[in-house]
This record gives C-alpha cells, structure tokens and sequence, in this order.
C-alpha cells in the first residue's frame, strides 16, 4: 500500500491509502491569531509545529508562509477560499490562542478549500503554558485523523536508551521524549546498563532490563514518580525482553536458566508466575496481539532465529517467518494486521513487516544495522535503531512509513537506541 492523496471532484477532501505514487496534500498553517499580548509567541510556535507534524507524515506538504496571499487575522472572519485556492493549498488550517497567568486555550478549524467547507467541527485545548506542545500535537492530531481517516499518532512520546561515551564503554540510561525529539527527560542515571524499555499500555509504567545487580533483571517503573521494582526475581535465573499484555496486568518476559531460555508470563498483582515454553532452544523477544490471545516471539529451534505465534497461555506454536536469513524482535501492530521485525540476511540488516501468517513480507529499510522495532499508536509508522559501521560508529533513532518510503533520523541530543512508543496521551 502507497498513500494516495485524493479530492474527490464534490466530495470531502481526503486522502485515501491506496496503490500508487503518493503526491503530498498542499495545506497551509498562517500563524495562529493571538488573541492577547502574552499568546503572540504560543501561537506562532503552536502553528508551526502542526505543520511541523504533518509535514513530517509525508503525506502533506506545507505552502510556506511567504507564498500566502489571505492573511488571517480574527479567527471568526470568513474564510477567503478563492486566495487560498490561487496558491493551490488543498486543506487549510486556522486558529487562535489566548494566554492568561497559568491557563492557555488554543482554538482550531480545518477547511477544505477546494469545496469550501470546514471539515468538522471546530475544537477548543486548553493547558498550562508548559502544555503547548501538546496542544499542538492534538491539534495535529485531529486534522490528520479528519483528512487521513486514521488515528493520529503525534501526541505520543517514545521511551529509549540515551547512551554516551565510547563504543567499547558505553554509558546507558533510560529517557523519554515527545515523538518528534522534543521535551527529553531521563529518567535512570548511567551507573547500571538498560535495555529494552517499554511502555504499559496506559502510558504510566515503564518496563526495562537493568543490569544494577550485576545480572540482567526486570524492573518495574512508575513515569510519575520514578520508583522501580523488580519483577520476577529467581535465584540463579536472569530474566529480559520484558513486555505488558494489553491490558497491563501481565507481563511476558524470557527467563534464563542452566544456559536455557524459555518464556515466562507474571501476573503482577498477585506475584504468580507460569512457564510458558519448555523447549531446549532459546525463546525471546515476545510480544502480544492486541486483543492479548496470542504472543509473537524469536525462537532458534528450527536451526536459526525465526519468528513463532503461539496461544498466550503457552502450547503449541507455529513457525510465520520463511524467507532467507534469520528474523527477530518480532513486534504485533496495534492494528493487528501486522507484525514488524528485524531481518539479517546476506550480511545486512532490515525493519520488515508481514501479515500474522507470515505472507506478503515486506523489507522497509537496509543498513550495517537496522534493529529494534516499535509501532506509533496508529500503526502507521515504526521507529527503529540505526548504527553505523566502524569504530566511531553510534545509534541512532530513525522512523519509516509501512510502505517504506519517509525514512527519516529522529532527533536526539547524542546517541540512541531501544525506542518504545507510547500510546496516545490522554
């Protein structure tokens, strides 16, 4: 599937997924009206990291703001289509902010130009003054919800592995950030290895190996207050690559014992643990669907890594991945429909998706080291690990559209890996 950018000759504008060349949707963001003194800033900034969001999709593409003919200067006034036509922007965004002491509102309507009409109805965030990317986010958000027919994804954050220091001595610890790169906070220091963060399905706890004991062990953190736990202790076990089920309550991980690793389920609230693999190969990296019935994972028992589906409550499995090379870290999409992994294969790395029976793969990316997939809330995007080659070499975060196309480097301050998206905020 390619995006297509679509308007219908009367209908809704609307941009339909569909098979062929993607010509990215024109729209236009004038800097949003300020509507006291204190907003003159918020609603310049606030206007420009909408556009920032949807441009960053690849579907749209931003009418620069030297090449606007209509000039928006009261929310309320009507809109002047024919001078947003004459530049060809499709769809148009307006609004406004008002800032007072700690309380920011920010207003906001999305017009199709060519059919003249508002495509829904107008919405209306308020925050503190702290919040106003957030604000813009969601707003963001809903444009791209009415035009796409998707869910939006941009009001999200990542959790990752900020590193620092040289590659035979790395330093790690665990951050968290607005999607785009913006608002960082770390939330470990460096004095033990983390790997493989992830985020609870309410967006409030974290889940992470960390190596403070010396060993690798799951912990448990709380994003408010920083308080960690660990989970599953076992004496002589080590125990990684943990993930919640959908609802939060438990959590799948792989325990190692005796040089085997199997794959464990913890209820959380009452401690008990069961086996859910008991095979002597090396099971890992498990990952729920959606609807919390079955559990993708990585499994070296036909020879090499490939990727298995089997019941969450353990049984038989069935092998999905059967092209060349070896397949990890598989990830299910938050549709469902999906399943993305990492591919090794004739000395290269690939972020690859397939259907959950295996069929239609598709490789996104290819590199020295591509790794490490995780879904935006919509399932529309992932974002992955890159590292490049050598002894200067360092890892960065890049995301790639389901089709392939939009690869692009996320920012971050220094070095990178691990990324786990949230869901959307609330």
């Amino acid at each position: 599937m390619t995006p297509q950018a679509a308007h219908a000759q009367n209908g809704p504008l609307r941009i339909e997924i569909t098979e062929g060349v993607i010509e990215p949707l024109p729209f236009a963001v004038p800097d949003f009206v300020a509507e006291n003194g204190a907003a003159a800033d918020y609603a310049r900034n606030i206007a420009r990291v909408v556009a920032s969001d949807l441009a960053g999709t690849g579907l749209f593409r931003e009418i620069p703001s030297d090449a606007h003919i209509g000039r928006v200067t009261s929310f309320d006034a009507p809109v002047a289509y024919e001078d947003w036509k004459a530049i060809n922007a499709q769809a148009l965004i307006t609004g406004a902010v008002s800032a007072s002491g700690d309380r920011i509102v920010v207003k906001f309507r999305l017009f199709d130009v060519f059919s003249g009409q508002q495509l829904g109805e107008g919405l209306q965030f308020a925050g503190t003054p702290q919040s106003w990317r957030r604000m813009a986010h969601k707003v963001a958000d809903a444009a791209y919800s009415r035009i796409t027919g998707e869910g939006g994804y941009f009001d999200s954050r990542v959790v990752f592995v900020s590193e620092s220091g040289p590659k035979n001595a790395r330093a790690k610890r665990l951050a968290v950030m607005d999607y785009d790169g913006a608002n960082v906070q770390y939330l470990t220091d460096s004095s033990a290895i983390v790997l493989a963060p992830r985020f609870s399905p309410t967006g409030d706890r974290i889940l992470y190996t960390s190596y403070a004991s010396g060993f690798p062990r799951i912990t448990l953190m709380d994003v408010g207050s920083l308080s960690t736990q660990t989970l599953a202790e076992q004496p002589g076990t080590m125990t990684f690559a943990p993930r919640f089920s959908p609802d939060g309550s438990r959590v799948v991980f792989s325990l190692e014992r005796g040089g085997n690793s199997d794959l464990y389920m913890l209820d959380i609230g009452s401690g008990a643990l069961s086996q859910l693999t008991n095979a002597p190969s090396i099971e890992t990296a498990p990952s729920f669907s959606p609807d919390g019935s079955q559990i993708v994972f990585e499994s070296d028992r036909s020879g090499n890594q490939q990727l298995y589906i089997m019941s969450a409550g353990g049984g038989e499995a069935r092998r999905i991945s059967g092209g060349q090379g070896r397949y990890g870290t598989p990830v299910w999409s938050p549709r469902g429909d999906l399943i993305a992994f990492t591919k090794q294969n004739a000395g290269r790395f690939h972020i690859g998706v397939m259907r959950t029976d295996g069929s239609e793969e598709r490789l996104l990316t290819a590199s020295f080291l591509d790794e490490g997939p995780t879904w935006s809330p919509n399932g529309r995007v992932i974002m992955f690990t890159r590292e490049t080659a050598g002894a200067g070499g360092e890892a960065r975060l890049y995301s790639v559209d389901i089709t392939g196309r939009n690869l692009k480097q996320v920012s971050t301050e220094g070095a990178a890996s691990d990324p786990a998206w949230s869901p959307l905020l609330p």
